[in-house]
């Protein structure tokens, strides 16, 4: 079938590339012409504008949006004005399920449905396909159905629904984008854990380091039991074979540690897009217990330097009761 794609990133550029090798008929715009010719080159149809791109696009018109999610809300309503009653707007980007309710409340109006897609797959889906959470009016998603389908990884064409398969429509309009924000949360803390073990890896051999002699550095009581120099990376690389803690996630782990041991092309600094904060937040409303997932928020938040006042505070104090005069940081 025909389809629309706005926003021809990373992931928006190569589901393009997914589309068209399944045979799909793909139009595509971006404020990058660079980013449209590359497609052009491979077979989709270019436009140079959001009014030429509604324009080439057959009714009832399907146009799907892969944008931040800081301006998708906008980038929504201008396509809107300029689509008809039984067109279809798809968000697959990372936007808040609460804007996707209230887009579609609002795109209801005029008769354009808004179906969210929560889009997980990263830079590796264009191979291994995309999973996908799907929000939205039930003749939306199913008329969307050959685009999910080819999108996704695919499975087992016998079992019931299309879960087995890779994509799933969860509910109305912001279901998708839900269980996409829960799924990232999770994200959070899976990342979380594997990187406060390998962590505590690294750290075995502390009893071989030398430690100050002050009353500002906590004494290692028995130095005997943390003698040991692993090597990071083939633990890493075991625990992919057999390990009830193997995962795709570990996979890439693996490989980044087999590329950069001491990860030295990194800075520590960890972002954060809101799926996390949202996650914890929708937690806080419904009154579900999450330790793990707002412990992981709180640790991205940490690595961006938004906890150096407190720390900072806690410095101060510290000279101000007993004294303690500072010391510099440890450097790796």
């Amino acid at each position: 079938m025909q389809i629309g794609m706005m926003g021809l990133g990373r992931m928006g550029a190569n589901m393009v590339r997914r589309l068209s090798h399944a045979g799909h008929e793909c139009v595509v715009y971006d404020i990058d012409p660079k980013s449209v010719a590359a497609l052009v080159a491979e077979g989709a149809v270019g436009t140079a504008s959001m009014e030429e791109f509604v324009g080439k696009l057959a009714k009832p018109r399907h146009a799907w949006l892969m944008l931040p999610a800081a301006i998708t809300g906008a980038v929504v309503e201008q396509l809107a004005g300029l689509m008809e009653a039984g067109d279809t707007i798809v968000d697959g980007g990372n936007s808040n399920y609460r804007d996707a309710v209230d887009l579609a409340a609002r795109l209801s109006a005029k008769g354009v449905n808004f179906v969210d897609v929560g889009t997980s797959g990263g830079v590796h889906g264009l191979e291994r396909g995309y999973c996908l959470m799907i929000g939205g009016p039930d003749e939306a998603v199913r008329q969307l159905d050959p685009v999910f389908a080819s999108l996704a990884p695919g499975g087992d064409e016998k079992a019931p629904g299309t879960a087995a398969r890779g994509y799933l429509h969860c509910g109305p309009s912001g279901a998708g984008h839900f269980v996409k924000m829960v799924h990232n949360g999770i994200e959070y803390g899976m990342m979380a854990a594997y990187a406060e073990g390998f962590n505590i890896l690294k750290a075995a051999n502390a009893g071989k380091q030398e430690r100050t002699a002050d009353a500002e550095t906590t004494p290692l009581s028995e130095p005997q039991y943390y003698q040991f120099d692993i090597d990071v990376a083939q633990v890493a690389e075991v625990w992919r074979h057999g390990s009830v803690i193997g995962s795709w996630l570990l996979d890439l782990t693996a490989d980044a540690l087999a590329a950069d041991p001491a990860l030295e092309q990194f800075g520590g600094r960890v972002s954060d897009s809101g799926e996390g904060r949202w996650t914890v937040k929708a937690a806080i409303d419904t009154g579900v217990p999450t330790p793990v997932l707002s412990s992981a928020l709180y640790s991205r938040f940490s690595s961006q330097g938004n906890s150096t006042y407190a720390d900072k505070l806690l410095s101060a104090m510290r000279l101000a009761f007993g004294g303690h005069i500072e010391k510099p940081h440890k450097q790796d």
